[in-house]
């Protein structure tokens, strides 16, 4: 059967290859057990009371289909969240709920998106976010990045590398998988720039609930109604699995999301709607500012005790549960070549699963690993005991 050319140039995402290896490893039973460092996956699941409201509708029969941009009450619920937290006027009517942030950008890019357009991105970046652009016919266009500007875009580059397909730029603050954040006069600038050339601006903000320095925390939506915001309950509320996530648009770009929404996914998860109004309950935001706080201690244990092992972190991540590091001395160490052949080294001889940098990006990405520091604070201890062991 022959395969169309969008399937044949479509990369496998290396994290998940990496994950299924390591799988394979671990049942086969041997000592040491496992440790996942590669996923950014939040090692805590839904609060209680989330996990309760998707019992409840389960038994009172609250399963049917829901509106295309969601149910009312958590657009609601949304919005008052951005109101308590950053101090913004998000109207609801312009919060779409989507089936993760994975639908929200593939809806954001179908509708704005044609054949032969352009897309400016940082590398390195997430590997997926290239494919829901390049799935309409329009190119991502990936421009090398450095520790510089903390791994993020500046409008210089944007006014430099705009053409007359460039139709957007998609940046992510904080940064998978750099963990850093666009300072807000930098994205004041790059937001700028992108309206002087007509363009549009599309920020993933999934990870912007996990944000650990005030100089950064900060919504883009703040800069103008014509922003548009990738959201997810994914990562700052814990339900990866549960598939939800949101979009916040212009007023006039809702309507023909809502006709792609209705055509392509029909209406997000009724169950996980349903159990994610709980997640905006005093009670439950409690516990994940207690859990951002864990998150916070993680990263502050965890990546000054790098350097000695030979993996040194140029730029110290802001937000997110991830360490960016520079491998060559401790791939030297371990006598490899590269940050492929340093995972699976760690894979193999100490039973820690990390992420290459061959999935982010392209130029200079050999030379970078990713750790995921969501995991508990004994397995992170056990890592660089294990680490230690193995590269001095």
């Amino acid at each position: 059967m022959e395969l169309s050319a969008r399937a044949k140039r479509t990369n496998p995402f290396y994290v998940m290859e990496v994950g299924k290896a390591a799988a394979q490893l671990a049942q086969l039973g041997n000592a040491p057990e496992m440790i996942y460092l590669n996923i950014g996956e939040p090692d805590f699941g839904a609060p209680e009371r989330v996990q309760r409201a998707a019992i409840a509708a389960i038994e009172s029969g609250k399963t049917q289909y829901t509106q295309a941009l969601g149910l009312d009450a958590l657009r609601q619920s949304i919005s008052q969240w951005y109101a308590q937290r950053f101090g913004l006027n998000i109207e609801a009517e312009r919060i779409i709920v989507t089936a993760g942030a994975s639908a929200a950008l593939h809806l954001a890019c179908m509708a704005l998106l044609d054949q032969g357009d352009e897309v400016l991105m940082p590398d390195p970046g997430y590997p997926c976010n290239q494919q829901f652009v390049q799935v309409t016919g329009a190119e991502a266009k990936r421009i090398p990045v450095d520790a510089s500007s903390r791994f993020q875009l500046t409008a210089e580059q944007v006014a430099q590398h705009w053409q007359a397909q460039t139709r957007a730029v998609l940046l992510a603050s904080p940064s998978n998988p750099t963990g850093t954040s666009i300072a807000t006069d930098a994205l004041k600038a790059i937001v700028s720039e992108v309206r002087k050339q007509g363009g549009i601006t599309l920020v993933d903000e999934i990870y912007l609930g996990l944000s650990y320095d005030e100089a950064y925390g900060q919504s883009a939506l703040a800069l103008g109604d014509d922003i548009i915001s990738i959201n997810s309950f994914s990562k700052y509320f814990n339900m990866t699995g549960w598939r939800l996530g949101w979009l916040v648009v212009p007023r006039d770009l809702v309507e023909p999301i809502e006709r792609l929404a209705q055509n392509l996914f029909i209406c997000p998860s009724t169950i996980a709607q349903q159990a994610a109004l709980e997640c905006f309950h005093p009670d439950s935001l409690a516990e994940y500012e207690r859990r951002r706080a864990l998150f916070r201690e993680r990263r502050d244990m965890f990546w000054p005790q790098l350097a000695e092992l030979g993996l040194h972190v140029p730029v110290v991540p802001d937000g997110a549960f991830y360490i960016w590091a520079d491998c060559r001395e401790a791939a030297q160490r371990l006598g490899v070549q590269g940050s492929w052949d340093f995972a699976f080294g760690l894979l193999e001889q100490a039973r820690i699963a990390i992420a290459p940098g061959k999935d982010f990006g392209g130029q200079g990405m050999e030379h970078y690993v990713r750790f995921s520091t969501a995991n508990s604070m004994d397995n992170l201890n056990e890592a660089l005991a294990r680490m230690r062991k193995l590269l001095r």
